[in-house]
């Protein structure tokens, strides 16, 4: 064949298939043609709005919202998103139609991590979302039930407070930290700590923490197949495969734990005096008539919710509330001259010190605040078409709440940038995490407000209370401190911060 014939052919190949991605473009637009949906940037035929985003999302949508306002459209590929910044939009969705905005939006590598929507936080508006919200916060987070689980979550911070003692004047990588410290007193929780001793339990744990990394790495990472689902099957960028291979590690460990505790049930070895959260999952499926569907998919679920989500967003704040008082050392002298008022230097932290140390929740709640660990907490999609600040919302966008631009914003908070726990000290309208106050939802708000919450607070400030109270931390001589931020399922920082432990307790029988 000729070289000018062949390239006359691949010309005509060409134009036909620009044409034809024009014509699937224009027919999308059509469909909405009609419809009064947010304004919103320019995009790309097909494309959309892909090609130019970048890499930190809750920073580029906060500058887009500055543009289109508080509600705006974005076409990602196929998919239409609309994003909302302001706490009167926000409340339309969150409460005024909690209903209808009660269903998630996951993407592939979701599905795959939460057994088709198994779980807590996947799973639709409906009767199993019910149950499993049920057994999650009145079986096994309910105030009864943390605190005759408060030994184990004891043992586990003095475990790691003793670990530190043996590294003092060392730099210590405080995100691993933290991170170790929830994992394992969270495990400890659910199915009673890890018999095979602490290396052990620090090397399943960095392991488990690499899982719960990449696998949040998966989630956030641009995926043609969730903006283009008829490519799905071809897994082009293979984030299918690769999520599937840390599912299945994960789902191996759980599947060992419940066959190891169904059969000691079944040898009546079980101690009584120490029931953990599995335990009380198996009994509750052998309970005949309890009206509990709840089968071992459903447990293995809720147990990396638990194990993942909150180990992974505690550690993460943890970090970014010590970068902070590194940042702010008045801050720091303040937090620990209420420790020492409260607690005692002949004394160690005890989670019945808590409620009285109203300063530590003052800088915590800051920190939630410029720091939210989920900046569009989990995006929600409506169940039928809907309104929301006069435009319309069509069944099955993605929407995104951006509580981290929220929480920034000059026009509801004074002096945004600026970290100044005092505001929560001074404000008379109370803000805390309920999900009641529109300005402040880190944790979200309504019927998916996130079910772990009294579970992640109790351990967030015992955590936090218990390194400030036992050891002085400051930077490694010679570095400076990083506090940028890296998108992703959970914001953490770019870099993570290190500092060098010093003992505040002259008797170091407190080490022990």
């Amino acid at each position: 064949m000729a070289r000018g014939e062949y390239s006359q052919k691949h010309f005509v190949a060409s134009i036909t298939l620009v044409t034809l991605l024009l014509v699937i473009w224009a027919f999308r637009k059509s469909r909405h043609g009609r419809t009064r949906l947010p304004p919103g940037p320019c995009g790309l035929p097909l494309l959309g709005y892909l090609p130019f985003l970048g890499t930190n999302l809750h920073r580029s949508f906060a500058e887009l919202a500055r543009v289109h306002g508080p509600i705006f459209k974005i076409w990602l590929g196929s998919k239409l998103c609309v994003v909302l910044s302001s706490p009167a939009v926000i409340k339309e969705v969150v409460r005024e139609q909690d209903r209808t905005f009660a269903n998630r939006d996951p993407t592939v590598a979701a599905l795959i991590m939460s057994h088709n929507a198994s779980d807590i936080v996947f799973a639709p508006d409906g009767s199993t979302w019910r149950m499993l919200r049920k057994v999650l916060v009145h079986e096994m987070l309910s105030n009864r039930n943390l605190d005759a689980c408060y030994m184990f979550r004891r043992h586990e911070v003095r475990k790691i407070v003793i670990d530190v003692y043996s590294k003092v004047s060392t730099p210590i990588d405080i995100g691993q930290l933290a991170f170790l410290t929830v994992f394992n007193a969270t495990t400890s929780m659910l199915w009673g700590g890890t018999p095979e001793g602490n290396e052990w339990s620090i090397s399943f744990g960095a392991e488990f923490r690499a899982a719960v990394s990449a696998f949040s790495v998966l989630m956030e990472k641009p995926n043609i197949s969730d903006f283009f689902p008829s490519l799905a099957r071809f897994d082009i960028q293979g984030i299918e495969k690769e999520t599937k291979k840390i599912s299945l590690w994960v789902e191996q460990i759980f599947d060992s734990l419940l066959e190891q505790r169904m059969e000691v049930n079944a040898a009546k070895r079980m101690n009584a005096t120490q029931k953990d959260f599995v335990q009380s999952l198996l009994e509750l499926r052998d309970q005949q008539g309890s009206g509990s569907s709840i089968t071992l998919k459903h447990m293995k679920s809720l147990l990396l919710d638990i194990v993942a989500a909150g180990t992974d967003t505690v550690s993460a704040m943890s970090e970014w509330v010590m970068g902070e008082l590194m940042r702010h050392p008045k801050v720091m002298q303040k937090l620990c001259e209420e420790l020492t008022s409260v607690v005692g230097l002949n004394d160690i932290v005890e989670e019945f010190h808590i409620p009285k140390l109203k300063y530590l929740e003052a800088v915590v709640k800051e920190t939630q605040r410029l720091h939210p660990a989920a900046p569009f907490l989990v995006p929600r999609s409506p169940s039928q078409t809907s309104t929301v600040g006069g435009y319309t919302i069509p069944k099955g966008t993605k929407v995104l709440v951006n509580v981290w631009a929220m929480q920034r914003d000059p026009q509801i908070w004074d002096r945004p940038l600026d970290f100044q726990p005092e505001r929560f000290l001074s404000k008379t309208e109370k803000v805390d995490y309920s999900g009641n106050n529109f300005m402040y939802l880190p944790f979200g708000s309504g019927r998916r407000i996130c079910a772990g919450l009294p579970l992640a607070e109790r351990m967030l400030t015992y955590v936090l209370a218990t390194f400030l109270h036992s050891f002085e931390w400051k930077l490694p001589f010679g570095t400076e401190l990083d506090l940028s931020d890296k998108f992703g399922l959970v914001t953490k920082k770019s870099t993570p911060l290190v500092l060098v432990p010093t003992p505040r307790f002259s008797n170091s029988e407190l080490y022990a």
